[in-house]
Order: structure tokens, then sequence, then C-alpha cells
């Protein structure tokens, strides 16, 4: 008789995230896993397309067993098996955020015997989602801090409504964590980013970095945007028309803080351009080095990672929060946090050290 671990899936923010998490966890420590109401909170509660790729992807990694795996459940049995996988394959067969997948995906791969490489097909640039830039430029090569030794190729964008985007990667196993102390004010050494277009004129991708370049020099900032416009018959070209801009500001320490604008039907690049510059200035102005979305895609690490993680958050997000319940609840670390959600605050974490015992 298996015995599952019991999880609310409306804890907290009650949205996917808490899926992810999970499932990456469930692996990793090899327990059963029974999660019920998931996205509760949502307004089409239940798995979507992106949450069963990810589920996919998990199962995949471990041979897992799924019941429940399919769109609009809100309850999933997962019995994890040995992690081995060495070549996968996903797609959303949406617009669906690869990124997302990738979060689960990635903490598995670490505690493979050897190492992976993987293809996830779907949306490479989405709202409500990290970008592949703001992955490329600032969550792994932080995580890379702490034992990550994985790396992305964007082969081609994708958009909504069709996807259609290639990202390709590796990542090789780990032996454990180790922690990570990020708590000193942030001294700005440079900012950089990326304007990009597909399938629009090239005035677009332009209009979008001149008009963010300008803002943050105003704020005192002297930035380097890329622009990159994309045409039809260009390997690298989504399938649908889209624009978007990543801004990441390179600080002493190593430390990295980004944000994602994408555009948007009737909103003009220039406000696309200044909306990113002027999020990057409010990070900056909290005088924390963890921004707001690195701050809850850390704590995983962190509860595997042996000893204590530090780290300052520019604002303390309900998805932090969650991420530190979750993990608490399957891992036995000890977590906590300082501050009100949308403030400042601080997340410590005592990791459980936990060892990859097959390398």
């Amino acid at each position: 008789m298996v015995e599952y671990l019991e999880l609310d899936g409306s804890v907290g923010e009650g949205g996917g995230q808490v899926l992810r998490v999970a499932l990456a966890l469930s692996a990793i420590l090899n327990k059963p896993l029974h999660i019920y109401n998931i996205r509760k909170k949502r307004d089409n509660p239940g798995l979507r397309n992106q949450h069963l790729t990810a589920v996919r992807a998990v199962q995949a990694v471990c041979g897992g067993v799924v019941r429940g795996g399919v769109v609009g459940s809100t309850e999933l049995y997962f019995q994890p098996g040995p992690i081995k996988a060495e070549v996968l394959k996903l797609d959303t067969g949406t617009a669906g955020s690869t990124m997302l997948v990738l979060q689960s995906l990635l903490p598995v791969l670490c505690y493979a015997p050897r190492e992976t490489s993987f293809q996830v097909k779907g949306g490479t640039n989405n709202p409500n989602a990290p970008s592949y830039e703001y992955f490329e430029h600032v969550f792994i090569p932080t995580v890379r801090r702490m034992g990550l030794n994985a790396g992305l190729r964007l082969v081609r964008r994708g958009f909504y409504p069709r996807g259609g985007g290639v990202v390709e990667g590796y990542c090789r196993p780990v032996e454990k964590f180790t922690a990570l102390n990020l708590t000193s004010r942030p001294e700005v050494v440079e900012v950089f980013g990326k304007a990009y277009t597909c399938r629009l004129p090239p005035h677009v991708a332009e209009r979008m970095a001149s008009s963010c370049e300008k803002v943050l020099k105003a704020g005192g900032y002297n930035a380097r945007i890329e622009r990159e416009v994309l045409a039809d018959g260009d390997a690298s070209c989504a399938l649908d028309p889209g624009a978007g801009i990543c801004v990441v500001a390179r600080c002493g320490e190593g430390v990295l803080l980004g944000v994602d604008k994408l555009g948007e039907r009737g909103l003009p690049a220039e406000r696309v351009g200044e909306a990113a510059a002027q999020m990057l200035l409010e990070e900056l102005s909290r005088n924390a080095p963890v921004d707001k979305h690195l701050g809850d895609m850390l704590v995983i690490y962190a509860s595997l990672a042996e000893g204590r993680t530090v780290y300052e958050v520019t604002s303390l997000t309900s998805h932090t929060v969650t991420s530190i319940e979750v993990c608490e609840l399957l891992t036995g670390c000890k977590a906590s946090y300082h501050g009100e959600v949308g403030g400042r605050g601080r997340v410590t974490v005592d990791g459980i050290g936990f060892f990859n015992d097959k390398i």
C-alpha cells in the first residue's frame, strides 16, 4: 500500500507553482505525492497543458506513475521512481511557458546519475512567467553559484497563441547544493538587455530599446539594449507576431536583478520600453540583491542545500511565501521570512543537505 504525502494545492497563492515545486521535490526525495485542490484559486481551476507538460517531464525523468493527469483535473497522484533520464523531448502543445516547465524539471535533473539533454517546445516569452532571457541571464547564473550546472539555447521564439518556440539545453548532476548568502546592498556595474520582435516592423524594437535607455539614463544608468528583429525566414522567428524586452542590472559580487515586459496589442512600443525601465529602477531602489521573481525560485534549491541560505529580496511575494510553505512540508527544512508581502523582505532557509548518491 503506497503512502502518499497529502498536499492541499490551494495553499498560499494556490496556483501552478505549488504543483511545480511539489512535483520536483516528490521526485528528488522519492516521496509519493497526492495533491488536491490544484489551482483552486484560479479562474480556470485544475491542470492546464503547461502544467501537464511539467508533470510529464518529471514523470519521464523518474519513470513515475501518475493518476489524474488530464486537463482540468484538480487532483493528482504521483508515485516517483529512480531518477534516470538522459534525453528528453517535451511539448506543451500550446503557447504554455517552457520556462515554467523548466522550473519543475531542472532541480530533478540535478539529482540524475549523469548529464541530461532536453528540448522543450511551447512559449518562450509569456505573460505571468519568466522569459527565456531572464532564465539565461539572471536565474541560471545565480543558481549556478549554488551548484547548478546547466545551460540553455533558444532555438526559436514562441508567442501566444500558437507557441511553437523551442528551447534546448543540458543539465549535469550535482553532489549537493551549497547555501547562498545574498544580503549586501547591490552596486550596479552595468545595465544591459534585449528588445526583441518577431514578424513586426524593425522600428518597434528600436522604439522599445530607445525609450528604455532614455528612462534608465534619466535614472542614472547608461544601458546597452540589444535590438533583435526577426522576420519570416529567420530560423529563430516565432510563428506568431510578438515583442518584448528584458533588462538586467549586473552588480558587484555576482548579483543580478532583472525585469521583463511583454508587448501588448494596442500598447505603443515606447510604453513597453519605459515600463521595463521603470520596473528595473523600482527594483534597484529597494537596495536588495534578489529581485522579486528570483526570490521564490531560489527557495527549492535552498531547501535542498547544505547550510543556511539567507537573502534579501526587493519585494516579498505570495509566490515566495508559498514556496517556503511547500518546501518546509516536503523536505523538512526550516525556513522563515521577515517582512510583509509587497515590501522588502529577508528569507532564511536551513537546508537539509540532500546528497546525490547516484554519482
